[in-house]
C-alpha cells in the first residue's frame, strides 16, 4: 500500500470519508514525515503540531456524529510564510517581523479551515531567508528548491504535506514547482483574494501577484482552487467569474502553441526534449499543436525590471515606501505603457490558441539563490495575468525534475488544469524523492 504521506489530498478525503483512515492517523503520519525530513530540508518556519492533532481529534469526533466539516474534512495542509495565520508567527522573511503573530487568518487560510482542512505548518519563503536560513531541494540537498514558495514546494515534494498555499508574482509558485517536481497553479489574476498576504498587495499597483494551490497531483490543485476563489469583500481586485469544471475539459480539439526559446531565453536540451514530449502527448490526444512564440515576449524582463524599481508601500492604509526607487515619473508611465502594449499583443496571440505549453525555467534546479533570469519563462504570464499551471513531465540526467508550464486564456483555469492533468497522466508527474 502506498504510504499515507504519498496519497493525494483527494484520496485522503475519500479514505477519511470511507473510514479507512482517521484524520488523526493522517495528520500524525504527516507530522512524523516532517520530523523525519525537515532536518535535511529546513522547509518549516513554524510547526503547529499540537493544534493540528487537536483539530484532527475534533474532525474525527465530528465525523463520528455524522457531521461533515467540508470538502477537505480532516486533510492537512501547509502555508507559505507570506500568508498570515491567526496565532502563528508570520515573519515573512523579515527580521523585524520574526515575532509577529497575526490576529486573523488570511482569507485563503480561513477558507481552507472552513472547508475542514487542518494547518500543519508555515513554510520558509525564499532561498536565503534571514530569519530561518535556506531550505533545500529534496531531490538534491545541495540545490535550491526555488523561490519564493521554497519550503512549500520542498515539504510537499517530500510527503510532509498533502497540499499547500503559495503565492506567485513572477514565478514564485511555478519555479519551485519546477525545481521540486510538484504541481502548482498561478490562477487568473483576480480569481483569489490576496487579503492577509504580506507584503501587502495593492491590486492597482501590482496586478501580477496571485495566491494559488500547490500539491503533488493536479487533481489536488483542482480540489483547492474553488475553495479559495471568489470575492471576500476586502480585496477589490477579485471578480466573481465562475470556475469551469476541469473534468469537462481536455486536450482533444484544443489549439496548443508551444515554444522553448525566444530572444534572450534559452533552455537545456533536456528541457527542450521534455516540452517536445508534452507536445507529442497532446497531439496524440487530439490537440492541434503548433510551434509559435507570442509577440513582444522578449520585452517581459525589462518591463518587470522597471516594475521592481517602482516605489511601493507595505501599509494598506498609509503611504509608507519600503524600497528605494530610481525611476522618474516619465519612466514609470512609460513602463505602464509598455506593459499594456505587451498585454494587448498577447491577447491577439492567445485568441488563436487555447493553451500555451513552454518551459517553466531554462534548466532544472540549480545551486544557490535564484537569479532574475531564472524567471524569464514565467514573467510573461505574470504580466498578462493568465492562469499558468506547472506539472512535472521529465527528468534531467542528474535525476532532477523538469516541469512544463501550461498557460490558458484568462479565466480558463479549468483548461490549464485539464491539460496539466493529461500531461501528468501521460508522462508520470511527481516522483518520490530519495530522502
Amino acid at each position: 500500500m502506498e504510504p499515507i504521506t504519498y496519497l493525494s489530498a483527494a484520496a485522503l478525503v475519500k479514505a477519511i470519508s470511507d473510514r479507512q483512515l482517521s484524520s488523526r492517523e493522517v495528520v500524525k503520519a504527516h507530522l512524523d514525515r516532517i520530523e523525519a525530513v525537515n532536518p535535511k530540508l529546513n522547509a518549516i518556519a513554524q510547526l503547529a503540531a499540537d493544534a493540528a492533532m487537536q483539530e484532527a481529534a475534533d474532525a474525527d469526533a465530528a465525523f463520528a456524529r455524522g457531521d461533515s466539516l467540508g470538502p477537505l474534512h480532516g486533510v492537512p495542509f501547509t502555508v507559505k510564510d507570506w500568508i498570515e495565520t491567526a496565532g502563528v508567527i508570520c515573519a515573512a522573511g523579515q527580521v523585524e517581523r520574526r515575532e509577529f503573530v497575526p490576529r486573523r487568518d488570511a482569507t485563503v487560510v480561513a477558507r481552507m479551515r472552513a472547508a475542514g482542512a487542518i494547518m500543519l505548518a508555515k513554510t520558509i519563503d525564499g532561498h536565503d531567508n534571514p530569519v530561518y536560513g535556506h531550505p533545500n531541494n529534496p531531490y538534491d540537498l545541495t540545490r535550491t528548491p526555488g523561490g519564493s514558495s521554497s519550503g512549500e514546494a520542498a515539504i510537499i515534494a517530500a510527503g510532509g504535506s498533502a497540499v499547500g498555499l503559495g503565492s506567485d508574482s513572477g514565478g514564485s509558485i511555478r519555479y519551485p514547482a519546477n525545481c521540486c517536481g510538484i504541481a502548482g497553479l498561478k490562477p487568473t489574476n483576480g480569481r483569489v483574494p490576496l487579503t492577509g498576504h504580506f507584503p501587502r498587495i495593492n491590486p492597482l499597483a501590482d496586478p501580477r501577484t496571485q495566491i494559488g494551490p500547490m500539491g503533488r497531483y493536479v487533481e489536488d490543485l483542482a480540489l483547492v482552487l474553488p475553495i479559495i476563489s471568489g470575492p471576500d469583500g476586502r480585496d477589490a481586485s477579485v471578480i466573481p467569474v465562475p470556475l469551469g469544471d476541469w473534468r469537462d475539459a481536455g486536450p482533444s480539439g484544443l489549439g496548443v502553441a508551444t515554444y522553448t526559446e525566444f530572444p534572450g531565453a534559452s533552455a537545456t536540451p533536456e528541457t527542450i526534449a521534455t516540452v517536445a514530449a508534452v507536445a507529442k502527448a497532446l497531439k496524440d490526444a487530439g490537440a492541434e499543436v503548433e510551434e509559435a512564440v507570442p509577440p513582444r515576449i522578449e520585452e517581459s524582463l525589462d518591463i518587470t525590471r522597471a516594475y521592481w524599481r517602482r516605489p511601493e508601500s507595505h501599509s494598506w492604509n498609509e503611504w509608507e515606501t519600503t524600497r528605494e526607487h530610481t525611476l522618474t515619473p516619465d519612466q514609470i508611465e512609460r513602463s505602464i505603457f509598455q506593459w499594456d502594449r505587451l498585454r494587448r499583443a498577447f491577447l491577439g496571440f492567445i485568441r488563436r490558441f487555447d493553451v500555451i505549453v513552454c518551459p517553466v525555467a531554462s534548466s532544472p534546479a540549480g545551486h544557490g539563490a535564484a537569479k532574475e533570469t531564472d524567471f524569464i519563462h514565467t514573467l510573461p504570464y505574470s504580466l498578462t495575468g493568465y492562469p499558468a499551471g506547472v506539472v512535472r513531465a521529465g527528468t534531467s540526467p542528474e535525476g532532477l525534475p523538469i516541469g512544463v508550464q501550461v498557460v490558458a486564456r484568462p479565466w480558463r483555469d479549468d483548461i490549464a488544469l485539464a491539460v496539466a492533468h493529461h500531461i501528468e497522466s501521460s508522462l508520470g508527474g511527481w516522483q518520490p524523492p530519495a530522502i
